[in-house]
């Protein structure tokens, strides 16, 4: 069996949405988080955009990625909590092929060690469509980077042992 030293990094091309009715490029914090930690993980952006709390304005843009195949992964942030206009988990739950249950199960045990019970409050999420890996995570920038450093950056790292997502991308449109 290899060890993670004979593996080489695969990048990934990972595209980025912020949901929000209020954040722009100039205060999306969450977002560029989550771009400059994957860019220094060693993957490339695809694409980012910033959208309203609209379930078919959001699923309109996750559609559009998981159709380009150029796009191998999409993290969402915003929009999971559950005020009345969070929506993420309505508009990408229905695109998903497979849904990947223990990511959100793991968000909030990982969560509760920083928030406590309020991470209950989180409906956050993540699957599979076309071959395009999904992950929603909550809007606040403490969010996006307990999601990327404690979850995703490994499952989407190749290197990772004994196993990842990231090895799993030629298969998952068997």
């Amino acid at each position: 069996m290899a060890t993670s030293e004979e593996r080489s990094l695969k990048p990934l091309a990972i595209a980025v949405l912020t949901v929000s009715d209020t954040r722009t490029v100039e205060t999306d914090s969450s977002g560029a988080s989550l771009v400059g930690n994957l860019e220094a993980a060693g993957h490339t952006l695809a694409a980012k955009t910033i959208v309203g709390d609209d379930v078919y304005a959001i699923r309109a843009i996750v559609s559009t990625w998981i159709a380009d195949s150029a796009v191998d992964a999409i993290i969402t942030t915003g929009g999971t909590g559950i005020t009345g206009r969070d929506g993420t988990p309505e508009a990408v739950g229905v695109l998903l092929d497979k849904t990947i249950e223990g990511f959100g199960e793991l968000f909030r045990t990982v969560s509760y060690e920083d928030i406590g019970t309020s991470s209950l409050q989180s409906r956050c999420l993540a699957g599979v469509a076309n071959g395009t890996y999904i992950f929603c995570l909550p809007g606040s920038t403490n969010a996006c980077e307990t999601g990327w450093r404690k979850l995703i950056a490994a499952q989407l790292d190749y290197r990772t042992r004994p196993c990842n997502l990231a090895e799993l991308i030629p298969r998952l449109r068997e």
